[in-house]
């Protein structure tokens, strides 16, 4: 980016399937131990695939307070709030940045409810076995938990965030699907650029395990081997037949380089630039690629780079026929034989909060000096004609990565990180 303000990374929280916190997240990584398995969090009988990357061994207890406020936040903004918590600590943000100067951006998705809870209030309103509306308002909503719509609004992970970091100045959420949490970075950074904060708390959450919503999910294109869990999900790989979907949440502290140095936080990686572009998808208009090819021309011409610049790509990566294909095309005219990862084989497909632990991934990539293969890659499919990495870790050969993002309705969106 052509300013004089360098934005920089200076703490980062993960709560994902293969690891809370960084070090479990980037062993899991190393290893390549993926997060992919049967689900334990309800019975999937009557669900589309019985398998999917839960986040087990997590007690919001040890990350909430007051623990009194458990009781008004869904799953969704108790795994935000603890990743936030992590990436608050790692910058050391509490006492050395300006409260009026915090601001928080956020990826969520539509936040869905446990059924659980609104059962009574429907079985009230059930005649005959049809829905009678008119009883909603007459005898429904006394079942009702009276805060219950504030559990589950997308805007609540931002603010539960906010509160908890004394973060007064702006707080925004971005509802855009698998784009979210790369558009909430995009935002964050404008607003350091404008010098309207110090630091920008900016991550993305989703927990796309919820029965509520799994009815919707029949639409997408899920992996159908649900005997073999753990070699479900293909990136890129000739034999892929689908996502599966997993749940999660990414944190990172953004600010000025000057005023990270001057408050002796620790810097652990550079944003380098970024782009996004649109591109219309309807049942008789399928993507072709464009959209992800503008925003990575559009990144590298910000960036003032070049595609022999970048070091490797976390590509987006569904797993899925059409959207591998067309991202690999766009990747392969856009950057030739750029080494590329494709990390969900770990962690699952998380919605809005995709891109955010895809940043950790990436983030903890250049420091560590090698980049996680991409789980399940075993043979290559003409029609996606890129370097996949695979089989084990690469070695860093420049300290460069782009980040890819698109949601369903191809909104893509490519970040350029650089190491510090």
């Amino acid at each position: 980016m052509n300013n004089s303000r360098e934005i920089v990374i200076t703490g980062m929280g993960v709560v994902s399937a293969i690891g809370i916190g960084g070090e479990a997240f980037w062993s899991s990584l190393r290893d390549s131990r993926g997060g992919v398995r049967r689900l334990e969090l309800f019975n999937g009988s009557d669900l589309p695939t019985p398998i999917g990357a839960d986040v087990r061994d997590f007690d919001p207890k040890q990350f909430v307070r007051p623990r009194k406020s458990l009781k008004v936040m869904s799953r969704d903004i108790q795994l935000a709030f603890a990743a936030a918590d992590m990436a608050a600590r790692q910058a050391a943000i509490a006492g050395t940045v300006d409260p009026e100067r915090l601001g928080v951006v956020f990826g969520a998705d539509m936040i869905a409810c446990d059924l659980s809870e609104i059962h009574p209030a429907f079985a009230k309103c059930m005649v005959d076995g049809r829905f009678d509306f008119s009883r909603w308002g007459e005898t429904a909503m006394s079942e009702m938990f009276p805060l219950w719509m504030l559990k589950y609004l997308p805007n609540m992970p931002a603010c539960h965030v906010g509160i908890a970091q004394d973060a007064r100045g702006p707080n925004n959420s971005l509802t855009m699907g698998d784009a979210s949490s790369l558009a909430a970075v995009a935002e964050a950074y404008r607003v350091l650029e404008r010098g309207q904060a110090d630091a920008m708390i900016v991550g993305g959450v989703g927990c796309r395990l919820e029965p509520a919503i799994w009815a919707y999910h029949r639409a997408y294109e899920l992996s159908s081997r649900v005997d073999e869990p753990a070699a479900a999900l293909r990136p890129f790989d000739a034999d892929r037949d689908g996502m599966v979907l997993g749940e999660g949440a990414g944190v990172v502290v953004l600010e000025e380089r000057r005023h990270a140095e001057s408050r002796g936080a620790p810097i652990l990686a550079r944003i380098a630039s970024f782009a996004g572009c649109f591109e219309p998808r309807s049942a008789g208009n399928k993507p072709k690629g464009t959209a992800i090819g503008r925003s990575i021309a559009a990144a590298l011409e910000r960036a003032g780079l070049g595609a022999a610049d970048i070091g490797h790509v976390n590509a987006h990566g569904l797993g899925t026929s059409v959207d591998d294909r067309i991202e690999a095309r766009a990747i392969r005219d856009a950057l030739g034989d750029v080494p590329v990862t494709a990390l969900k084989g770990f962690f699952g497909n998380l919605g809005a909060g995709s891109g955010a632990i895809e940043i950790v991934a990436t983030v903890l990539a250049l420091l560590n000096g090698e980049v996680p293969p991409t789980l399940n890659y075993h043979k290559p499919d003409p029609e996606c004609p890129i370097n996949v990495i695979c089989d084990e870790p690469m070695p860093i050969r420049r300290p460069t990565a782009l980040v890819l993002s698109q949601s369903r309705i191809v909104q893509s969106m490519a970040l350029l990180l650089a190491a510090p």
